[in-house]
């Protein structure tokens, strides 16, 4: 098993690379896609025994799977727009969403 996820459920973070802002909506301790997807997705090669999120994107419609390593905290408080938000969280407050206990594990 990998190392302790850096970043928490509803915190806000940023893509190094790609500079998108989101919404972690989820935490895997390692890499749990196909290696399929790995292969064509993840060109970088970030490591598969590390902590990967899901992450609703700012602005979009979407979620994405992004290794740790391209991950950094964001430094607006703002939060983000993206429809999915009201699926997973209740609010937010102080700069991060509060996690709808409804769908929590």
């Amino acid at each position: 098993m990998g190392k302790k996820a850096v970043f928490n459920v509803g915190q806000l973070v940023r893509h190094s690379l790609f500079e998108y802002r989101g919404a972690v909506i989820d935490v895997d301790p390692e890499f749990m896609l196909s290696e399929d997807w790995y292969d064509l997705m993840a060109k970088s090669q970030p490591p598969k025994d590390a902590p990967w999120y899901r992450v609703l994107v700012h602005g979009a419609q979407h979620e994405t799977y992004v290794a740790e390593r391209n991950l950094e905290a964001c430094d607006t408080k703002e939060p983000i727009d993206n429809p999915g938000i009201e699926s997973y969280f209740s609010g937010f407050e102080d700069g991060k969403y509060i996690l709808d206990k409804s769908h929590a594990n």
